[in-house]
């Protein structure tokens, strides 16, 4: 994956297929500590100390549609290769967390890459779930609910292309607001 924003999405359907109904997702960029965090925490089916030592190994995974799965490890040796770290906290009916921090500044950090397009195809792939979005850098901060949305819609579903547009919209200026006077 070239982007973290990719990483965010894989750990989140991760969190989708552990049958989560509640995901938050947050990126916060601290300028005066050079860091980059990010997490995604859920209410899925959670898993064991056992499990949750062996996630980082890339032969291990719980879906059956491969054998493999790379997205943590890749993500743990991106986050350590730039000074930073990824730490998994889970309990079996307690759901997960899933917390990674970056050195800002480094050389080797991959972008964040387009993150309120990542997070609209996690909104219109399980409307199912209720999402919440941070993104914060220093004091200024964005933060996206979808609950009041989905109660204001009522029955009409959160796919329909107005609906669609008014949340692109809403994520790419909550963010762009964050991001104003980097």
């Amino acid at each position: 994956m070239r982007e973290l924003a990719l990483h965010l999405l894989d750990i989140a359907e991760n969190s989708i297929s552990a049958q989560a109904k509640n995901i938050t997702i947050k990126i916060v960029e601290i300028s005066s500590q050079d860091r980059l965090i990010m997490s995604v925490n859920d209410d899925g089916k959670g898993m064991d100390a056992e499990m949750v030592a062996k996630i980082i190994d890339p032969f291990v995974t719980s879906r059956t549609t491969r054998k493999v799965g790379l997205g943590i490890p890749l993500l743990k040796a991106a986050a350590e290769s730039c000074n930073g770290f990824l730490n998994i906290r889970s309990s079996p009916g307690m759901g997960t967390c899933v917390d990674v921090e970056f050195q800002k500044s480094h050389i080797d950090r991959m972008p964040l890459g387009d993150v309120a397009s990542t997070f609209l195809s996690l909104e219109i792939g399980s409307p199912e779930v209720h999402w919440i979005f941070l993104y914060k850098r220093d004091e200024k901060e964005f933060l996206f609910d979808d609950a009041p949305i989905k109660q204001e819609l009522g029955d009409l579903p959160i796919c329909e292309p107005a609906v669609l547009s008014f949340i692109r919209e809403m994520l790419e200026d909550g963010i762009s607001n964050v991001l104003l006077n980097e």
